[in-house]
């Protein structure tokens, strides 16, 4: 592809692998591994831009995004180790999953190709753990199942989803003592309470959130586990790259990576792979995402989840889920007249946009398209509004708000991340505030209605729309009834009181979801649904527990399942090394419950937490 290509032409190639990609390894077909053709470097493998669009088939059938295994002769290697467990990755699942194997007396390897550990997603799901318990809650775990299994159209695995139901409170009575010992702590949310009345239909959403007290701000829930390990004597392995598994006769023996020493094998009898999605690597977006690049405008995901994990199971011969599975949220602000979709500049594709802080974007404020017109609920949830642009010129919405948004957000009453827009408010924050904050020119201010339709780029018969549209949701608001899209009469909000406010703005994307597929044992499988010995996978590298769209009402629910995956395979590895599991289990719990010296908190506390208020 010309590098010097725009950025409709990489939209259009990118829709054009699809179909070939689905036909080859997507839809449930695994690819052996070791086919014949030129080998492809670990680097080379996620180049970008060049066979994105143009270059969607490799040799025999072999989509460019996954490209032939690497081929590393004995001689190469500079060094081999050997292990049990070897975990690949050290985000969410893979500190989990080294943590508990920590508890287990498991002797493990931690790899991970960057210099530090990943970021904690500071929102965890859980289901009636003792702090909700405390707090009087009770969660409905069947119709919690059937609630996951409607977001994802029936195409999940609904043992792997009952294993995050039904292991998510031990899972925090695992991480939250080694939070209070390390002078932060775990909270409910002061909103956790809520169900959610939104999109105009009933969801079932219980308070499965619960969230880290100091809210990003460290020390965080990835912090205080890395923490528990080196407290064993144990590290990560940082700059180790994942280049391939060593596999034969359907079985893997360990993993061969790519470190600043040359080449290191890792022979382990065990190997699990937490090496995240593939948001970060635009080929594979193009190739399997089509639909989620053409609303996004911006991103939040981990730069280092380019799909190796995925790749190098695939190679082995796993099955891919065929679903993809985007996490998206509306917050992508952009100038007006930008399109969604990726753009390339000298020669790597991106997003023009940027993730706004504090998520004013996600408030069910009026939203129109490029015609001036109203066009989706805006209450129902975040991405459903992202698909919504699909049919949108440009793929991009126009949110608009006037001078009495402040008291609008806090009625609007939002959970999860959205709320932080509420609490900003509530803690005494105005729209300015925020603007200034953010320091993002891309929202508009003006006097008038006619002033700020100009400046946010509308002109003749769209100007004219825009205006109507405007007039027409106000008397939707003064007769309480959304006779449009059905939205809940407490989400909508007159547009009368200056000054008036408006932003252009698409998707974010924050990660995949659609991986390898496994079983209620995360062990990975191949085309026939058997599982590959030795091999195992957590949280965004796995599949099989979302479809089509994460559900966004059930708080927390992806690291929450990301973070038991992880427990779960330590403990089945564990046990088939023999050893007593629930002893291990309970003599850790007893260790880390006797390192609290506070403890002043109570459980059963709502919490308006200052520091998700300063964030």
């Amino acid at each position: 592809m010309d590098k010097a290509m725009d950025r409709r032409a990489f939209v259009r190639g990118a829709a054009m692998g699809t179909a070939v990609a689905a036909g080859a390894a997507v839809a449930g077909t695994a690819l052996a591994a070791g086919a014949s053709g030129a080998a492809a470097s670990s680097k080379d493998a996620g180049a970008a831009a060049s066979a994105a669009g143009d270059g969607i088939v490799a040799a025999k059938g072999v989509p460019a995004w996954l490209g032939e295994e690497p081929q590393i002769g004995a001689s190469d290697i500079a060094e081999t180790k050997d292990t049990t467990l070897l975990i690949i990755g050290a985000g969410t699942a893979g500190l989990a999953c080294a943590g508990t194997a920590v508890d287990m007396g498991l002797d493990f390897i931690l790899a991970e190709k960057l210099t530090t550990i990943a970021e904690s997603r500071e929102y965890i799901g859980a289901v009636n753990s003792a702090m909700q318990q405390a707090a009087g809650i009770t969660i409905d775990e069947g119709k919690l199942l059937n609630e996951l299994v409607r977001y994802a159209s029936g195409k999940c695995n609904r043992d792997l989803v009952k294993v995050w139901i039904n292991e998510s409170a031990d899972a925090i009575d695992w991480i939250k003592p080694m939070l209070e010992a390390a002078g932060s702590g775990m909270i409910l949310p002061d909103y956790a309470s809520w169900e959610e009345q939104a999109g105009g239909t009933d969801y079932y959403s219980p308070a499965t959130e619960h969230m880290t007290s100091t809210f990003y701000i460290p020390p965080q829930r990835n912090d205080v586990i890395l923490d528990h390990i080196n407290a064993a004597g144990k590290d990560v392995a940082y700059e180790y790259e994942l280049v391939r598994l060593v596999h034969e006769d359907g079985r893997v023996t360990g993993a061969i990576f790519e470190t600043p020493d040359g080449y290191v094998q890792v022979n382990a009898k065990y190997t699990v792979l937490t090496t995240g999605g593939y948001a970060g690597n635009p080929e594979m977006m193009a190739a399997l995402q089509p639909d989620a690049v053409a609303v996004t405008t911006a991103d939040s995901y981990n730069p280092g989840n380019k799909g190796e994990g995925i790749k190098a199971g695939m190679w082995a011969g796993a099955a891919k889920q065929s679903e993809p599975t985007p996490m998206l949220f509306d917050r992508g602000a952009v100038d007006p007249g930008v399109d969604a979709g990726y753009e390339v500049v000298n020669g790597k594709p991106g997003f023009r946009g940027r993730c706004t802080q504090r998520n004013i974007l996600s408030q069910p404020f009026l939203k129109v398209n490029r015609d001036g017109k109203r066009f989706a609920n805006e209450s129902a949830s975040y991405d459903n509004v992202c698909f919504a642009l699909l049919n949108q010129p440009g793929g991009v919405f126009c949110q608009v708000f006037d001078g009495n948004a402040r008291e609008d957000i806090i009625r609007f009453r939002q959970t999860g991340c959205a709320a932080v827009t509420r609490l900003y408010m509530e803690a005494g924050g105005d729209i300015d505030d925020y603007l200034e904050y953010v320091e993002d020119e891309t929202f508009k201010k003006a006097d008038t209605l006619e002033e700020l339709a100009e400046l946010l780029g509308f002109e003749g018969e769209a100007r004219d729309a825009f205006l109507k549209t405007i007039d027409e949701y106000n008397a939707m608001y003064d007769a309480q009834q959304d006779t449009q899209y059905g939205k809940e009469a407490y989400r909508l909000s007159a547009i009368r009181t200056a000054p008036f406010y408006g932003c252009w703005a698409g998707a974010s994307l924050l990660t995949t979801l659609d991986g390898l597929r496994i079983n209620a044992d995360m062990q990975v499988l191949d085309a026939d649904l058997k599982p590959i010995e030795g091999l195992y996978a957590a949280g965004d590298c796995s599949g099989d527990f979302f479809a089509t769209n994460y559900p966004e009402f059930i708080v927390g629910s992806a690291a929450g399942r990301t973070t038991v995956e992880g427990r779960h395979v330590a403990k089945e590895v564990a046990a088939l090394e023999g050893i007593d599991v629930e002893k291990a289990d309970a003599a850790a719990k007893k260790a880390l419950a006797a390192a609290v010296t506070d403890t002043s908190g109570d459980d059963a506390d709502y919490v308006t937490n200052g520091a998700m208020v300063a964030w």
